[in-house]
């Protein structure tokens, strides 16, 4: 069963207006994707379709994908105009054809897969030449925080969220992610840590003043690596 088939209902009324998604990552990954009007986005873990409902409103035409049919249903009835799929982003993409979309946009996925490097070289297939990909992920400094020891440890940690939603995600110093964003073909373009709303202050000052002094997320734009493109 999908991480988040049990709890479903309750993971999108908290995405939805939770100060670490909502007023936090949402923004500054809109932000770094500027300007989507007439593109085509791949919503990589695309949830209850949050995003997809957003870059439809802002132009873009979107195709999402989750391993979660329970969130895929909540998916469709929020951004009817989208595409989805039901699928995990550890197998290929059988149904997205080589260069077909002008981004790709993985928010808080990469933490949780197993073998990022395939799933990026996956991204790195179905991305134009001149397109991009957009990742938000724990900062690694966040994780070190929280869990202690060595900041270059590398491993595989097991919680238990608030809602009950039981988890798996990785634990990895920035050079790692870096090295294989490299090995996928990509090159970053851009690094953010990203900074607190205004709204985010108004309905959640505690979070805010923790935000300003400590980032939780990290976020890259990342793009082909000139020698990997397939037309010159």
């Amino acid at each position: 069963m999908a991480m988040f088939d049990r709890a479903a209902e309750a993971y999108d009324r908290h995405a939805a207006d939770s100060p670490y998604n909502a007023h936090y990552d949402r923004p500054a990954m809109l932000d770094l994707l500027g300007d989507v009007s007439g593109l085509h986005i791949l919503d990589a873990g695309c949830g209850s379709g949050l995003y997809a409902a957003e870059l439809l409103a802002r132009g873009a035409s979107v195709v999402g994908v989750d391993e979660s049919e329970r969130l895929i249903r909540l998916a469709r009835k929020r951004a009817p105009g989208a595409q989805f799929h039901v699928g995990t982003l550890e197998k290929p993409l059988t149904w997205a054809e080589d260069a077909s979309v002008d981004r790709v946009l993985m928010a808080l996925v990469l933490h949780h897969l197993h073998y990022p490097v395939n799933t990026l070289r996956e991204f790195h297939r179905v991305l134009r030449d001149d397109g991009r990909l957009l990742i938000s992920t724990g900062h690694p400094t966040d994780d070190w925080r929280r869990l202690g020891g060595s900041y270059f440890t590398r491993e595989r940690i097991e919680e238990t969220w608030s809602m009950g939603v039981q988890t798996s995600y990785r634990r990895a110093p920035l050079e790692t992610l870096v090295a294989e964003f490299g090995e996928a073909g990509f090159v970053v373009e851009k690094l953010v840590e990203p900074k607190p709303t205004e709204t985010l202050r108004e309905k959640y000052p505690a979070a805010h003043e923790k935000l300003s002094r400590v980032p939780a997320f990290i976020a890259f734009r990342l793009m082909k690596h000139p020698d990997t493109w397939v037309t010159r």
